[in-house]
């Protein structure tokens, strides 16, 4: 990956919806050369997809909370991981190095929901405990850092 890839990257990851013309205008190539750029990007995993930001609250799912999960003994954590992976309410999850095994932060409509989940994760076949804070508001998300 050289410095017109990142400088790519950077442009995507500011208006994927850029045209090829847009992109090859900016870093100085022709359309057909970005074009092949990008495409070698994705097929090396470099870029992953594409994504539509929508704000939560006007999907109905205003309440935030990050749960921290502590395993038992006896748990596997690929067990822990697909119970985790199947709950459409967790946005995303970290395995941590730590007392908690694993990290998510979660969205729900309400309190009632939120506890409805914490309960269903406590009942998970090892998972020890849960810990959860709740997010009064979000001031950023999602900070990417420039690739180059």
């Amino acid at each position: 990956m050289d410095a017109i890839d990142r400088q790519l990257i950077d442009l995507l990851r500011d208006n994927a919806r850029l045209p090829y013309a847009e992109l090859a205008r900016k870093v100085g190539l022709s359309a057909p050369a970005v074009h092949e750029r990008i495409a070698k990007l994705e097929s090396s995993g470099v870029i992953r997809g594409y994504r539509v930001e929508v704000e939560p609250e006007t999907l109905g799912l205003p309440l935030t909370a990050v749960i921290g999960i502590v395993q038992d003994s006896s748990g596997d954590a690929d067990s822990v991981l697909e119970a985790l992976r199947a709950r459409e309410e967790i946005e995303s999850c970290y395995f941590m190095a730590g007392e908690e095994s694993f990290l998510c932060k979660a969205r729900v409509k309400t309190i009632g929901d939120l506890e409805r989940l914490i309960v269903d994760l406590n009942r998970v076949k090892g998972v020890a405990r849960t810990r959860t804070t709740i997010a009064l508001s979000t001031k950023w998300e999602g900070r990417i850092q420039p690739a180059s």
